[in-house]
């Protein structure tokens, strides 16, 4: 049955004052998130972009929390639009306990959201939730435009951002893993390949090839089935170099350190500024998909590595974590997870929640985790002093003017795993080499220069305090704790 009511915008004044509840026949309504129109003013880049980019009418519905993050979910899904090369018209919300089974939107609500995409001249939906293949069928049905779902939509910018062989592979594994239950045809695209009556000259092949046959649909899901297998089997053997190379640090005792957080917070900046590795810095969602191991010195001397990681989002698409797992062990096997937080954003404590959810599910949220606010030059002061009573043991800083990067590096030296067995050995001058590998390895507790060699206290690995021991000094090896 068609809802009764009609679609208008909302304000403030329609809010009972007492319970802050929109009245009975506001709280099914689409109403209008003012601010989301990316429609261009100046001619010249209007007529390009109009070539260019497809024109996207938004859709969500708010089923809890308050009317602010519903707008903010609905914000960041505009952002990501506009990432993947889209023009936003209009976005619309409608408050209801639960998406409606067969159209997400409320059934009465499709023929408004139909008239705005008429009115608009959009050629596209966008909802903002994970839609079921008859949803999306029922939507695009009745409203004659094509529909596109939140998951749809980010898998299209990992697919446009992948660059190295093993993201472009892990991007397409999730995008297969995605379509294959959403496979459908279309008139003769669902005909039989073979069978057929054989009477008359109709579709029947005649003697010989008259049988069930096989669907064009179902010859798709087998081809989709076997590449996937395929694709598994690269990044599977992709997952084998990476588990080598992560063996061999361990082995040289090499701390790994990880930059995580929320998309667009600053990854890579703050490791362009921390090491100068030079990665590619843009202010769109999801600018890093491949991953970036750079090698830092500590003040001590220490070697220790920092990998810059795939950024996260709220509701990202279980296709992506499973497909990017290979990339995101990377987290899970360091020994601490710089988790960098946009000061800018309006809602940072779910950006926190969305990253430690993602994290857990890799099982990263066992490890130490240093927070990092950055891009504190651009957040204003109320906010900042709201997210350190919020957060007291987090640093503040900024990757793009340089504030706060000392505090963040001396952070992130002082969390780093403290090698297990305590040495004093004298080494000969002739064993520079050793002594360099102590400093690079190792932590130096002190040095002192005697007449037959360097006098080191370090803390060290116990390989390396084995190839000590022939050089140990009057006290022997003791084990320390690991911090």
């Amino acid at each position: 049955m068609r809802d009764q009511e009609t679609y208008v915008p909302f304000s403030d004044d329609e809010l009972d004052a007492t319970t802050g509840e929109f009245e009975l026949s506001e709280r099914q309504a689409l109403r209008r998130v003012p601010g989301l129109s990316t429609e261009l003013t100046d001619i010249s880049e209007v007529e390009y972009r109009q070539l260019r980019l497809e024109r996207v009418v938004l859709v969500g519905v708010w089923t809890e929390g308050s009317q602010t993050d519903a707008e903010n979910s609905l914000t960041e899904l505009a952002a990501l639009a506009e990432t993947a090369g889209s023009q936003v018209l209009e976005g619309l919300i409608q408050r209801r306990s639960r998406p409606d089974p067969a159209t997400y939107i409320g059934r009465g609500k499709v023929d408004d959201l139909g008239s705005v995409v008429l009115s608009t001249g959009a050629d596209t939906v966008i909802c903002d939730g994970e839609l079921s293949p008859s949803q999306l069928r029922n939507l695009e049905q009745r409203t004659k435009v094509k529909v596109v779902d939140r998951t749809a939509l980010i898998l299209d910018i990992f697919a446009q951002h992948a660059k190295s062989k093993e993201g472009r592979a892990q991007v397409e594994l999730a995008q297969l893993q995605y379509l294959l239950p959403r496979l459908r045809g279309w008139g003769e695209t669902l005909s039989r390949q073979t069978g057929g009556s054989g009477r008359g000259g109709g579709a029947g092949g005649g003697v010989g090839v008259r049988g069930p046959g096989e669907t064009k649909l179902e010859t798709d899901r087998r081809r989709i089935r076997h590449r996937i297998s395929r694709l598994r089997r690269e990044i599977k053997g992709m997952r084998t170099v990476r588990q080598t190379k992560r063996a061999r640090r361990s082995r040289n005792s090499v701390p790994a350190v990880a930059i995580a957080g929320y998309t667009n917070a600053g990854k890579s900046s703050l490791l362009n500024r921390l090491t100068g590795a030079g990665v590619l810095v843009e202010d769109a969602l999801f600018a890093t998909l491949d991953p970036t191991t750079r090698k830092a010195t500590a003040a001590d001397g220490r070697i220790y590595t920092l990998s810059d990681t795939v950024g996260f989002v709220r509701h990202l698409p279980h296709q992506i974590v499973e497909a990017f797992r290979s990339t995101l062990e990377e987290v899970a096997e360091s020994d601490l997870v710089v988790h960098v937080v946009d000061g800018t954003h309006p809602d940072p404590e779910e950006q926190v929640r969305a990253v430690r959810e993602v994290l857990a599910e890799v099982g990263a949220d066992r490890l130490s985790e240093l927070l990092v606010v950055n891009k504190t030059d651009a957040a204003d002061e109320e906010t900042l002093l709201r997210l350190k009573r919020l957060w007291p043991d987090a640093v503040f800083a900024s990757a793009r003017s340089g504030r706060g990067i000392d505090g963040v590096r001396a952070a992130i030296e002082e969390r780093l795993p403290s090698p297990a067995v305590e040495v004093r050995a004298v080494l000969p001058y002739d064993r520079g080499d050793l002594v360099a590998r102590v400093h690079r390895q190792g932590e130096v507790l002190s040095t002192a220069h005697l007449p037959e060699g360097t006098l080191l206290h370090v803390r060290v690995g116990a390989a390396l305090a084995a190839e000590l021991t022939p050089y140990a000094a009057d006290e022997a090896p003791v084990v320390a704790r690991t911090r």
